[in-house]
């Protein structure tokens, strides 16, 4: 570019030496043809050198108009090039300098040359006008540059941002996978074990196991299927979409768990207040999982379900009358591996990690520990019915 510039410039200075001069000026020579190129030639480094390049043009120029017998030129043109690429591209120090002598320089040139006011005015005119125009290149550029940046930037974020919502939506998918899969797998467990013994003492009883294996076991496929069919492409996905589970649900979810020879009771307290969003789906699943826990862990007898509905609040109670935390201490703040332990169940595992995860995304909170009177598990819920800034996820 800087060479087709230069060319461009050398073709401006040639016409007047190749148009007829007037009868009493003497002819142009090829030395003073040969200074207009050696003028020009600094131009293919005014990118690199600005501020060198400029000092060359002038010491040229200069020689030009003392020693040269060349016809005069319209215009400038290597000084209008230098002095804009001095404006766009050096530091401001040596730009400030260049602008501080510019009138200086401009003048000597017009003393040296016709000594006209008018060529004065319009030279500084010409040559400030290409100052101002190589800073508002330089100030395009920036600005261009600032731009590319700011969204160079905003890029990233939102790489990172979708990066994080899908490591969400993961967990999401986890806590659903865990939460179905647990709470099928160990019904099925429970009800397989009771089998061989209820067909020698009770069929009866034996048929309704097997037949609560079958619903379990259908319940969990269906679940299955509908986050299954999430992360399919809808068009091409023959499952149907159904909805979560919600509150509504609990008494057949109870039911399930009773018909495995488990005593639950389910209690709700309030009038009927509707959970917004997600937050009922969650409901269903907090219950859910600490039932799991229960026939897994507890060894229990009997199990309480207690929902208690204000205006504010949903607030879950799961107690049972099984073995209770190890140590009988309440649950700790920093999950743990989940296990039974010998002398009583842990507190810490995926399960009450995942409830705990479920209530802080709705805002609300979460607890396990000692039963009333330090007997058996207790899971408390509180979520609200309004929460401020809670990021709930849909879905969770």
């Amino acid at each position: 570019m800087d060479i087709g510039v230069a060319l461009i410039v050398q073709a401006a200075v040639t016409m007047p030496f190749v148009v007829p001069r007037p009868a009493d000026q003497p002819p142009a020579t090829w030395a003073a043809y040969g200074l207009t190129t050696l003028t020009v030639l600094p131009l293919v480094w005014r990118r690199r050198f600005p501020f060198g390049v400029l000092v060359a043009v002038l010491a040229t120029s200069a020689l030009y108009q003392v020693a040269g017998n060349g016809p005069g030129q319209p215009l400038p043109y290597a000084g209008l090039v230098v002095v804009h690429s001095v404006a766009a591209l050096c530091p401001p120090p040596r730009r400030l300098v260049v602008l501080a002598l510019l009138p200086l320089i401009t003048g000597v040139s017009v003393w040296l040359n016709t000594r006209s006011l008018r060529e004065l005015t319009f030279s500084l005119f010409v040559l400030g006008a290409a100052y101002v125009s190589g800073r508002l290149s330089d100030v395009r550029q920036a600005y261009v540059a600032a731009v590319e940046d700011r969204a160079a930037e905003l890029e990233r974020a939102n790489r990172i941002e979708a990066e994080q919502a899908a490591a969400r939506e993961r967990a999401r998918i986890a806590r659903e996978m865990h939460d179905v899969l647990s709470h099928a797998v160990s019904l099925m467990v429970v009800q397989a074990e009771a089998g061989p013994v209820a067909v020698r003492t009770a069929p009866e009883r034996a048929e309704a196991a097997f037949d609560a294996i079958s619903e379990t076991g259908r319940d969990a496929m269906a679940q299955l299927r509908r986050m299954l069919g999430v992360l399919r492409d809808g068009a091409d996905d023959p499952a149907p979409h159904q909805p979560q589970p919600d509150v509504d649900q609990l008494p057949v979810l109870v039911e399930r768990v009773r018909s495995g020879g488990l005593d639950v009771s389910y209690d709700v307290v309030g009038g009927a207040h509707r959970l917004p969003g997600a937050a009922g789906a969650t409901a269903y699943r907090v219950v859910q999982e600490a039932l799991t826990n229960v026939v897994r862990h507890a060894s229990a007898r009997r199990v309480a379900v207690r929902l208690v509905n204000t205006a504010h609040s949903l607030e879950i109670t799961v107690t049972d009358d099984g073995r209770g935390p190890a140590g009988g201490a309440a649950a700790p703040p920093v999950p743990g591996p989940s296990a039974a332990a010998p002398a009583g169940r842990t507190t810490a595992g995926h399960g009450l990690t995942g409830i705990r995860e479920r209530a802080a995304a709705h805002g609300g909170t979460a607890s396990a520990g000692p039963g009333p009177g330090g007997r058996g598990f207790e899971v408390r819920v509180v979520l609200p019915r309004d929460p401020v800034g809670s990021g709930a996820e849909v879905g969770s």
